[in-house]
């Protein structure tokens, strides 16, 4: 799926290193990887929607989010991605709400848009922190 996110909530884009799992964690939970001297938890937002985790390629980069609900004690996050995050620009005329539903309940999404001949997703970004918190927890 395509994720449309502000720039401001995202800190860096960086290569895809294994993470080291965590045993007992959910599927979309893919684990920790060592960013900065931090510890990164990485999620597939794909698997967070109960879809299958996409296989990594050479193409895979981690986008590190900002944590902003203080749920997360490393304070960031990431997000698997299939290839390089581009900056788009969007404004009432490109950008069309598309639906509201299509997922499960809990999952972590705001709505589907329509932007121009795609239709992403706009995570609900503190839902999915709140998700990454209480695996964290379980773990």
């Amino acid at each position: 799926d395509l994720l449309i996110v502000p720039r401001s909530c995202v800190a860096e884009v960086v290569r895809f290193s294994a993470p080291e799992n965590e045993e007992g964690a959910h599927a979309w939970m893919l684990g920790n990887v060592s960013w900065n001297g931090r510890t990164l938890p990485i999620v597939s937002f794909e698997g967070a929607l109960g879809n299958d985790v996409p296989v990594t390629t050479g193409r895979t980069r981690i986008v590190v989010f900002y944590a902003s609900t203080g749920a997360l004690q490393s304070g960031y996050f990431g997000i698997l991605t299939q290839g390089f995050p581009q900056l788009v620009r969007v404004n009432k005329d490109v950008l069309k709400l598309e639906a509201k539903d299509g997922w499960p309940q809990d999952a972590p999404v705001h709505c589907r848009v329509r932007m121009i001949n795609e239709f992403p997703l706009i995570p609900d970004l503190e839902k999915l922190e709140a998700m990454l918190a209480r695996e964290s927890l379980q773990a």
